[in-house]
């Protein structure tokens, strides 16, 4: 799907009042039955911003039929003045979303943006109008916070409205931050939602249920149906129309540990060899995120998003280029989770980078035992820790400092320190990772970490083996982390945070000075 570019221009709100009353006279005394709603197309879902940057950002809705989006936005929320605006076709081939990208924005400003959809004929009948807000990258060094989480809908755990919904969106929200990174796991394409659950205390959760959520995703509709029942979460729209997104994916968006080859239906491979499965599920994920592509490369998902002098994100992609087997030993030296051209551009970026803080977004952990993701257990580097060693000694290499690892996927939360004196590979600055999560999911026990980079978990919080797996939301261990970066000081605060908005475990990490390449 294309993003539409904005045009800039500048009304006032006379005008627009003047415009907009004159559009409304001539529709009525034209077409009278237009005024009627069911003949206004209508904001479906909701709307969105993403992967906002100093000057500019994605804006994205879904309409409930074909229909013209059309984008206006201000510095001020009054709308006393406007910035711009910008139009788009929501079609049929796109579920009816549409995204525009407002380009050429002031930088560190409280940008105000409105939406609504016009009808595509002559007549222009418009529907309500909804409104958002974001706030763009500073160009000066300036104070920056955001959160981070993933897994979303999972293990059969939905909307239940009795039990406040979404409730962990709500605290985030709360949170007030500059943008919001989610790790990985927005929708359970492979978890139906069922219409009740019996929880352990004997009660029971009741779930919204839809028809595309109460099976397995195989069609398109069926994957794009998945993420329309996020939507219907009142905390869930709520957050996104004030915070901005910076999507990327991991598993569940397709299948459970999925793989570019080997993880198929019964519809099989296209003709180069791709899964048609995987197609449909990328389709659906990229209609539905407010994802600035790369003109290079369409439907990638790796990317930087530069956040002022201070701080640069990198989003990784550790699902759409791994080697199609399973992680473990079996003399197959040829393994990867990055590949070449992906961990090229990481390196590249990286070097290039001058912001303070360098946060590197995976969908996985890097030192948990799994056969899904990087760590084998214990002993120097093997197989898909080749790539990751060889990151890690490039960054040492090349005077990069700062970096830290955000992750999710785990369904716990911590806080890994890595300390090449306590590891089996030893050629690496001491990093830390951070992981929290879930959103909204079944929350899990705590992993094993192997000593290759000589993790150590400093703080963890997950369910005891007498709580079991897949507890449910409303028992509280619910998790995301928020990230402040001092504007003064350059001073990282990184707390790992509940459902409650409980402090768990902080920590301030201090900027190093630059180093020089060796």
């Amino acid at each position: 799907m294309a993003i539409a570019i904005a045009a800039k221009r500048g009304l006032t709100r006379r005008q627009l009042l003047v415009r907009s009353a004159a559009t409304i006279a001539v529709g009525s005394l034209a077409r009278p039955y237009l005024s009627r709603a069911a003949d206004r197309p209508a904001i479906a879902c909701g709307i969105q911003s993403g992967d906002v940057s100093a000057k500019s950002a994605v804006i994205w809705a879904r309409a409930d039929r074909a229909a013209r989006m059309q984008v206006e936005y201000s510095s001020v929320e009054s709308f006393a003045s406007i910035l711009g605006s910008s139009s788009a076709d929501a079609l049929p081939d796109s579920d009816f979303t549409s995204k525009v990208l407002l380009d050429g924005l002031p930088p560190g400003q409280d940008i105000f943006y409105r939406v609504r959809f016009e009808n595509r004929d002559e007549s222009g009948i418009a529907g309500e109008m909804q409104r958002g807000h974001f706030r763009t990258a500073p160009a000066e060094r300036g104070s920056v916070s955001f959160v981070w989480s993933g897994d979303t809908a999972g293990q059969g755990w939905g909307i239940d409205p009795a039990r406040g919904g979404m409730r962990t969106y709500r605290t985030m929200r709360d949170n007030r931050p500059d943008f919001f990174i989610h790790s990985g796991d927005h929708i359970y394409a492979d978890c139906p939602v069922p219409s009740e659950l019996k929880l352990p205390d004997g009660e029971t959760w009741r779930n919204i249920v839809t028809e595309e959520k109460s099976v397995v995703a195989h069609s398109l509709a069926q994957f794009r149906g998945n993420y329309k029942y996020n939507w219907l979460d009142d905390n869930f729209r709520a957050f996104h129309a004030e915070v901005p997104i910076l999507a990327q994916w991991d598993d569940h968006e397709v299948t459970n540990d999925w793989s570019p080859i080997g993880s198929a239906d019964e519809t099989g491979y296209a003709d180069d060899g791709t899964s048609k499965l995987v197609a449909r599920a990328r389709r659906a994920f990229h209609e539905f995120m407010p994802i600035r592509e790369p003109p290079e490369q369409g439907g990638r998902i790796y990317r930087k998003i530069g956040y002022g002098p201070l701080l640069d994100v990198f989003l990784i992609d550790m699902r759409s280029y791994r080697d199609s087997t399973w992680n473990k030993r079996d003399g197959n030296s040829e393994t990867f989770i990055l590949g070449a051209t992906q961990l090229a551009w990481l390196k590249r970026e990286l070097a290039a980078s001058d912001a303070t803080w360098k946060v590197i977004a995976a969908d996985l952990p890097i030192g948990l035992i799994s056969e899904d993701a990087i760590a084998l257990g214990d002993g120097p580097p093997e197989r898909r820790e080749h790539e990751i060693a060889d990151l890690l000694s490039f960054t040492k290499r090349a005077g990069i400092r700062n970096t830290v690892w955000l992750t999710a996927d785990m369904h716990y939360t911590a806080a890994h320190h890595y300390d090449p004196d306590k590891a089996q590979f030893q050629d690496f600055e001491p990093f830390w990772e951070f992981m929290s999560g879930p959103i909204h999911a079944g929350t899990g026990g705590p992993g094993v970490l192997d000593n290759t980079c000589g993790p150590r978990a400093t703080y963890l919080n997950a369910c005891s083996s007498q709580e079991g797996d897949d507890l449910a939301p409303c028992f509280g261990k619910q998790f995301f982390g928020h990230v402040a970066i001092d504007g003064a000081s350059g001073v990282m605060t990184v707390t790992l945070k509940d459902v409650e908005d409980r402090a768990l475990w902080a920590i301030d990490l201090d900027p190093k000075p630059k180093a020089h390449p060796v």
